[in-house]
């Protein structure tokens, strides 16, 4: 005899105030690194870093979206885009193997953050200076992380769930 198991259902809908802070929280999170790159003359915002502050700010209860999470699973996978670099050069192969290895990476550090495999892969095609691109991404990531700790007590919700 086989079980069927049972249905499961979308989550909640969060209440409209949530979802309001939420949303104005990532714009402005964004917006802010968009300043902060003009500033610097660097640009900070990077698609990964869009999916970071989605997960910071729509789901603050997921491990993916810890400040742990955000910062080490964006560094590391920046890391694994390097060193494949290194041995790869830059190009789509390299990329590909690059993003695979970031969740490998991720997983054994106990980072996870799927938004940093796309950091990896960037990194492997673009072949982005070292320093300076870890240590935007560094500043980007502690950004995304602030403000989403802001945005959450502003919204009433609990952020972080741990910190390390």
């Amino acid at each position: 005899m086989t079980t069927v198991p049972a249905p499961r259902r979308p989550p909640l809908r969060p209440r409209p105030r949530v979802v309001a802070l939420s949303t104005a929280v990532s714009v402005a999170a964004l917006l802010v690194l968009v300043a902060v790159g003009g500033v610097l003359d660097q640009p900070l915002l990077i698609p990964p870093l869009a999916a970071s502050m989605a997960l910071v700010a729509g789901a603050p209860e997921l491990p993916l979206a810890q400040p742990r999470s955000v910062v080490g699973g964006q560094l590391l996978s920046a890391l694994t885009g390097f060193a494949v670099l290194t041995v790869a050069g830059p190009g789509l192969w390299g990329a590909a193997v690059a993003g695979g290895l970031a969740l490998g990476v991720m997983a054994v550090a106990r980072t996870p953050h799927s938004p940093a495999a796309a950091t990896a892969v960037i990194v492997a095609l673009q072949d982005p200076p070292f320093p300076a691109f870890l240590g935007l991404l560094l500043l980007a990531s502690v950004l995304l992380v602030a403000l989403g700790l802001a945005g959450a007590r502003a919204a009433g919700r609990p952020y972080p769930a741990y910190w390390f």
